[in-house]
C-alpha cells in the first residue's frame, strides 16, 4: 500500500483549530472527530489506516505563533510515531 502524506505549512497554522482543520482534511478524519488533543490522538492511533506520514513545513512559524500548543502536539505525533511503525513524522523549520 502507498504512503499517504498530508503536508502541513506552518505558515498557515496559527492555532490548534488551525491544525484540526489541515489534518481532518488532509489525512479525511472521520467526522466524529473532537477536535482536542486527546481526540487528536484517538483518531491518529486507530481510525487512520497506514502507512501514512506528516510533513510540517515552516515548523518555526507555528511554533512561534502556538507556544505551549505547538510543543504538546509535536510531543503527541512523536509519541505515535514510537507506537505505530506505519507513521512517520518530519519537521521542518
Amino acid at each position: 500500500m502507498p504512503m499517504r502524506a498530508c503536508t502541513l505549512n506552518g505558515e498557515n497554522i496559527h492555532s490548534l483549530a488551525d491544525l484540526y482543520d489541515r489534518l481532518a482534511s488532509g489525512l479525511s478524519l472521520p467526522e466524529y472527530f473532537g477536535r482536542n488533543l486527546d481526540a487528536l490522538w484517538d483518531v491518529l492511533s486507530t481510525d487512520v489506516a497506514g502507512p501514512f506520514a506528516i510533513r510540517w513545513r515552516h515548523a518555526a512559524v507555528s511554533r512561534q505563533a502556538m507556544g505551549r500548543d505547538f510543543h504538546r502536539t509535536v510531543q503527541l505525533l512523536q509519541d505515535l510515531e514510537r507506537e505505530r511503525d506505519d507513521f512517520t513524522l518530519m519537521i521542518e523549520d
